[in-house]
């Protein structure tokens, strides 16, 4: 069976149970690296409003997890103690299941996701992880720049849900971000201006101490409180 990568989007509704969420930031850990089959994890936070914002969302968090196998993965979710305690302060849960299909980069030092071949006739819907840390000489001309490299994405008709994520504010950030297929992904990357003016900055200013652009085929996606 192959690799799957998991990212779930928890959504939380009372001040109680958001900070509840920001504890297991920390508290969480000791758990989830004991977990069978899990091979990589990250626990994220995330930001407010359109693609990247430096202000905390304190109403969402998420978890990216890549799993030896499905198996694997669902069994830790439908019988893991930490999972449960999750769903009851939850007010939704919505989980992305996908294969990697494209990857470059590193993530705290590790490259996690294995690559498959796309099926060139599938029409399924691709998820998008670019993630950086940025250095912090640049993080001040870095933020400057955010709201004109977004600009692209808003009202975009092949755009269908983008969030802010990322394991510490303002220095390591990422986005998630999910497209109608594959031609729409490549309609925005050759094709928009402002992408290939954002791909310019960062060559010039080489602003990221260290960054992943990742690429997944979304062939599952479930709201695991409507189970």
């Amino acid at each position: 069976m192959a690799q799957v990568t998991c990212l779930h989007i928890f959504q939380y509704s009372g001040w109680s149970t958001k900070f509840w969420a920001f504890k297991m930031m920390q508290f969480a850990h000791p758990h989830l690296q004991q977990i069978d089959g899990l091979e990589f994890y990250k626990l994220m936070g995330s930001g407010k409003d359109f693609g990247f914002n430096p202000l905390p969302d304190w109403s969402t968090y998420a978890l990216l997890s890549v799993w030896e196998n499905e198996t694997k993965a669902n069994t830790f979710f439908d019988s893991s103690e930490l999972f449960q305690r999750y769903k009851n302060k939850c007010s939704d849960i919505t989980c992305h299941y996908m294969t990697c299909i494209k990857t470059h980069g590193y993530w705290s030092k590790k490259q996690p996701f294995q690559e498959v071949e796309l099926d060139p006739n599938s029409n399924k819907k691709i998820g998008v992880i670019t993630r950086a840390t940025i250095k912090k000489r640049h993080l001040l001309r870095f933020w400057k720049y955010v709201p004109t490299s977004t600009y692209a994405l808003k009202n975009n008709p092949n755009l269908l849900y983008t969030k802010g994520i990322g394991e510490v504010p303002i220095v390591q950030m990422a986005t998630f971000s999910i497209w109608k297929n594959m031609e729409a992904i490549k309609e925005f990357a050759y094709k928009g201006k402002h992408h290939r003016e954002a791909i310019q900055m960062t060559k010039k200013y080489n602003w990221y101490k260290e960054e992943m652009f990742s690429r997944f085929e979304i062939y599952k996606t479930k709201s695991l409180l409507m189970e």
